[in-house]
Parts: structure tokens; C-alpha cells; sequence
């Protein structure tokens, strides 16, 4: 298990930028510092970082907390839940950054830039045709720091009041070395790494100058981040180095990917967390789907089903692989229907009253009201349906005839059940029922059986049309145990008004069949 330096308390943090909806790959990122720090019992914290004033998106700040809460990710600090080391928001910061950005231009680690953005991209374009690595010219890099440029030229520039940046000065012929998690030793050559801005010309920080102050001063133990940062790495180390402070251990996680391969982005599809919420996905088979991208609990182990608890005590960060991984949506519907399968009865009736009173207000209608309240009816209908829904609503959305009578009837189960004589042996069928008291499931089924057999049919011959009579669909669960749920007074109510509106097809003068649903005023 890795270990901190001794005496350190473990302290994760997650930083996002307030520009949009919450990615997938950044509530991954989110989810593996939550359980690194609640398995090593320390701090989970997050830290808004909205240094880019320009892309900031209002509320995005408070939206992004919500989502992380809604599937059980919960900060001990944060702008909303307090701490000791704020505040949790970079623009509320700034006056921190300036202090140090001197200490760095008193002690000749960085600069001032007076550029123009017109010439560092001319610059730009020279070098790539050239065939090099883009990277800052140098040009404003003072005499007295190995560069060219006069003092006297900067404080002219200063005088003037032209807008500037301040660069750090990247140290030449160095190697930049540090260990990471996941992908152990990695080395970068300084040629590589540009004099990377520091402060921007309106006086707010970049995200490197930044993230490197907060993360020492919140005491940040493990920094657990997307494998793009892992090239900012150099010039984060060398910002430490300068200010004289340790640095935290570093994890950089792998990309996640489409089937085909290619990176993860919004142009693919849904990539937002609420865009699955909203489809029906639960908290949990989320965070479950999202855990297992990168991480196992080890060789052998075929488990796949956790809870955030079972996460929680689980999760390390050596088991985290290094090659990217496949975002499957289908994995996630599997695991969707493994949750629905074994959540608590309660659980879902909770979730489905709402959308019931909905599906009432829209109809106008009270028909079965005392169904739809009935905890121990609803919990019937949850028993039956819930191997077969992908999603809790589809109880609703997909087998609402559990609580509504259907308005209408699937015109081609009827056009593919429907016989000359079905309507007649129905009639004699429901007559039958009314005189049957047990309404169990093998009761119908036996009831049904020894109706059919004297008639010279199958019970699939009646099995169809009593199905579509009482649900208005062909398809369904068993239709015995759907007739014990539904009960006989609506099983009776529903074949009386069923079988005076869906008549057998007729043959017209070609002896094709026409429709065989006749509606009656």
C-alpha cells in the first residue's frame, strides 16, 4: 500500500474548472482520490479552479458539488462545506499567487514577458516550419538571466503600462525525474519544457502556477489526476523546486476511450454525468461502472459488482493499469440491471411514486388511484418486473397498464392472434373466471389448461388474446402471475371492455386481412 511521508496525513483533492456539466473521466478522476483518502482514512477535498475567467459558466461551481454528492461523493472541505484551508475557489486567491509570483522574480526563477500575442504566434509558425517543438522564444528573458534583453527595456515597457505576463525561467541541460504510482520512473530533458506563463496579463494565475501554491498550502499528500497532465508534470516539479517545497506524490490515470479506440470527447456522445442520470442510469451502477475504468481489485478476482463502501475498503492505487480504458456503455447497462435486481423493494417504490403521479396528472384520470399509493401493490409489481426493465422508470414508462387500463391495443398482435372463433371462447372464458375465487398464478394456469383442452386448442390460443386484452401489449411477463397482480376485478373490467373493441381480422374481397380493432363509441 503506498505510503505517505511519516507523520503525514493523507490529503486528495479534486479541482475542477466551473466551465460545464461534469465529465465522466472527471468523475473519475474525482472517485480515485474520494476512495484513495477515505481508505487511508484522510482528507478528500474540492478546490475550484476558475483562473480562465473567460470560459467560467455561472453556477457551474454549485452544479458540479450536486453531481459529486448525488452519487455519494462527499467533500470534508470545500467551498461549500468549509475548512481550514481556504478559500476553495482560485479567484479568491488571487492576492496569495501575487505574493509568490514576486518571490519567484526577486529570486530570478522568473520574468516579465512583454510579447505581443501577434508575435509569439509569428514565432510559432517559424518553429513548426522549421520542424521544432514549439516554445517561447525567449525574447524578454533578462541579461542578467542568460537572456538578451536590456533591464532598461523592461522598465521602459513597465512606464508605459504595456500589459505583460510573467514567465518562469526553465533551467537549461537538466533532467526532470519523478516517480509516479502508476507509471513509475519518468524522465523529462528541461529543452523539452517551456518557460511556462505563470501570471497572465490580467492578473489571475494559470492553472500551473496555481495548482502548485494550493496544493502545498491545503497540504496535499497525492496528487490523482488524467494522464494529459502528466506533461505538465516537469513544470510543476521545478515550481516546487524553486519555492523549495516537497511535492506530492503523483498518479496520473489512464485516458478512457471509445470501443474504437479513439479518445473519449463529447463529439462520440454522452459524456456528462447528468446525461446519464437523466437516462435513467443510477448513483450506483455509475460510480460501479466508473471504478472498474483502470482498477481492479486484483489478478483472479472476477468480481465486478461493488458498492462505494465495498469500493472504499478495496481501492488502491497500485492496482491502477496503465493502458487506456474502454468506456462500455453496455457494461454500464449491465451493471444498471445487477443494481435493480437486488435494490431494496423500498428503494424503488420510492423512485417510482413521482413518476406515477406524473403519469396521472398527464392522463386526467383516477383510474386504479389506490393502486398507485400501495406500497404492497407496487412492491407486487416490482417483484415481477424488475428482471425485465433496464431502467426502475421503465416500470412506469414501459408496464403502465399495471396501473392505467390500456386505451388502446397492439394492432398487429392482434392481427397475428386474433381467430374467427377467439372472441367466442373469450366470452365463455371470462364467465368461467367470474366464478373463480383463487386468482393465483397456478390456479389461472390450471383454470386455463382444462378450458382449452375439451376445445381442442392450446392455451397459447387464448394465452395472446388475454394478454393484449388486459395490458393493450403482446408482450410481458408471464401473463398467469401478471393476472394474480393485476387482480380479478380488474382482469374482469379489462376483458369486458377489451373483447367489445378488438374484434377478429376480417378477410375484404382479396382475402387479405384488414384491421381487426374496431373502436366503439
Amino acid at each position: 500500500m503506498m505510503q505517505t511521508a511519516p507523520g503525514q496525513r493523507v490529503r486528495t483533492r479534486f479541482a475542477p474548472s466551473p466551465t460545464g456539466y461534469l465529465h465522466v473521466g472527471g468523475l473519475r478522476t474525482a472517485l480515485y482520490n474520494y476512495l484513495y483518502a477515505k481508505k487511508m482514512n484522510g482528507d478528500f477535498i474540492v478546490r475550484i479552479e476558475d483562473t480562465d475567467q473567460a470560459r467560467k459558466v455561472e453556477g457551474a461551481d454549485k452544479s458540479l458539488l450536486r453531481t459529486l454528492e448525488l452519487t455519494g461523493i462527499v467533500p470534508d472541505e470545500s467551498f461549500i462545506h468549509g475548512g481550514n484551508f481556504g478559500p476553495y475557489v482560485q479567484s479568491e486567491r488571487l492576492g496569495i499567487y501575487q505574493q509568490y509570483c514576486q518571490q519567484l522574480l526577486d529570486r530570478k526563477s522568473a520574468y516579465c514577458c512583454f510579447s505581443t500575442a501577434e508575435e509569439l504566434e509569428e514565432n510559432r509558425k517559424l518553429q513548426m516550419k522549421q520542424g521544432l517543438q514549439p516554445k517561447y522564444n525567449r525574447k524578454w528573458l533578462p541579461e542578467d538571466m542568460g537572456g538578451t534583453m536590456p533591464e532598461s527595456e523592461t522598465r521602459k515597457k513597465m512606464k508605459e503600462g504595456a500589459p505583460y505576463v510573467v514567465r518562469m525561467k526553465v533551467p537549461d541541460y537538466i533532467s526532470i525525474m519523478f516517480d509516479d504510482i502508476v507509471r513509475g520512473p519518468v524522465e523529462f530533458d528541461s529543452a523539452t519544457v517551456d518557460d511556462q506563463v505563470l501570471m497572465k496579463s490580467d492578473g489571475f494565475p494559470t492553472y500551473h502556477f496555481a495548482s502548485v501554491i494550493d496544493d502545498h498550502l491545503m497540504e496535499i499528500s497525492h496528487v490523482i489526476r488524467g494522464e494529459e497532465w502528466l506533461s505538465s508534470m516537469p513544470k510543476h516539479l521545478l515550481l516546487y523546486e524553486f519555492f523549495g517545497w516537497e511535492p506530492p506524490r503523483a498518479a496520473h490515470l489512464p485516458l478512457l476511450l471509445n470501443p474504437d479506440r479513439s479518445k473519449l470527447s463529447k463529439r462520440q456522445g454522452d459524456v456528462a454525468v447528468e446525461d446519464f442520470i437523466k437516462k435513467g442510469y443510477s448513483p450506483e451502477a455509475i460510480i460501479n461502472f466508473v471504478a472498474l475504468l483502470g482498477w481492479n481489485e486484483g489478478e483472479g478476482c472476477e468480481r465486478e459488482v461493488y458498492s462505494l463502501e465495498e469500493l472504499e475498503e478495496t481501492f488502491s492505487l497500485e492496482r491502477i493499469g496503465k493502458a487506456g480504458a474502454v468506456f462500455n456503455v453496455e457494461k454500464l447497462g449491465w451493471l444498471e440491471k445487477q443494481y435493480i435486481k437486488s435494490r431494496p423493494q423500498e428503494k424503488i417504490i420510492s423512485a417510482i411514486k413521482p413518476l406515477l403521479q406524473d403519469e396521472l396528472e398527464k392522463r386526467g384520470t383516477d383510474m386504479d388511484v389506490d393502486r398507485i399509493s400501495s406500497d404492497e401493490y407496487l412492491g407486487r409489481v416490482i417483484d415481477l418486473m424488475r428482471e425485465r426493465v433496464n431502467f426502475e422508470h421503465e416500470i412506469v414508462t414501459f408496464s403502465s397498464y399495471f396501473f392505467f387500463d390500456p386505451d388502446a391495443y397492439d394492432e398487429k398482435a392482434v392481427q397475428k392472434r386474433w381467430a374467427a372463433d377467439t372472441n367466442t371462447l373469450l366470452r365463455e372464458f371470462i364467465a368461467l373466471l367470474e366464478k373463480t375465487d383463487d386468482f393465483s398464478a397456478d390456479n389461472l394456469e390450471a383454470v386455463l389448461k382444462d378450458f382449452v383442452a375439451p376445445r381442442g386448442k392450446k392455451p397459447a390460443f387464448l394465452i395472446h388474446p388475454l394478454r393484449i386484452l388486459t395490458s393493450g401489449v403482446g408482450f410481458g411477463p408471464s401473463l398467469y402471475h401478471m393476472l394474480e397482480v393485476f387482480g380479478k376485478e380488474t382482469v374482469l373490467r379489462r376483458l369486458k371492455k377489451g373483447i367489445e373493441t378488438v374484434n377478429a381480422p376480417k378477410q375484404n374481397e382479396e382475402g387479405l386481412n384488414t384491421r381487426g380493432i374496431v373502436i366503439r363509441d
